[in-house]
């Protein structure tokens, strides 16, 4: 401090009696009125219980509402829908049930592999069937269509047999193997 401030001078008293300051329990109970009589001014009395109150209105009953349980196959269908998973699913669904869409004649000819980037692949038994079903693409498209909707199978790849591979031994060369030496 500077020796310029003046100085309090110690007299002995406390503060609270020299300026005729109130004691601070004095402040506490006035306070603790003011509070009583705010709680009395809206009809609370000790021991009474405050009422619920509620954001919405709770409603029990015969009828639906929100918080009723939903079937399995609701909740299943709402999550493939936003996790967007529902046309993997129904062209699953398809490859499943192939000889029911495509019928019994196509289908004991040929399967469904795969679906991939709204492509479908379809292997033939034999390459007169795998020519046949290129001829058949629209009927088939048509039918998936009906089936998943609109735009979930784009294209249609149709493969042929697998054929086996020729190897010619246990002994068999790599590569070209050995030719003849004439020149």
């Amino acid at each position: 401090m500077s020796q310029d401030s003046p100085q309090p001078e110690n007299t002995g008293i406390p503060v609270a009696q020299e300026y005729e300051l109130e004691t601070p329990s004095d402040y506490a109970r006035a306070a603790l009125n003011r509070a009583q009589a705010a709680a009395r001014a809206k009809g609370l009395y000790p021991g009474k219980v405050a009422p619920q109150r509620f954001t919405e209105p709770q409603v029990s009953g015969a009828r639906s509402d929100g918080r009723d349980p939903k079937p399995l196959s609701a909740t299943l269908g709402s999550l493939l829908v936003q996790r967007g998973w529902n046309k993997d699913v129904a062209v699953g669904g398809v490859i499943g049930r192939w000889p029911e869409i495509v019928g019994e004649d196509i289908s004991s000819h040929c399967t469904a592999e795969s679906f991939s980037n709204s492509v479908l692949t379809i292997r033939a038994h034999s390459t007169a069937w795998a020519t046949q079903l290129r001829f058949l693409t629209p009927n088939i498209m048509k039918a998936l269509a009906d089936e998943v909707g609109d735009g979930v199978v784009q294209e249609i790849k149709i493969l042929g047999p697998d054929t086996p591979k020729f190897s010619r031994g246990k002994f068999s060369v790599k590569g070209r193997g050995a030719r003849d030496t004439w020149g």
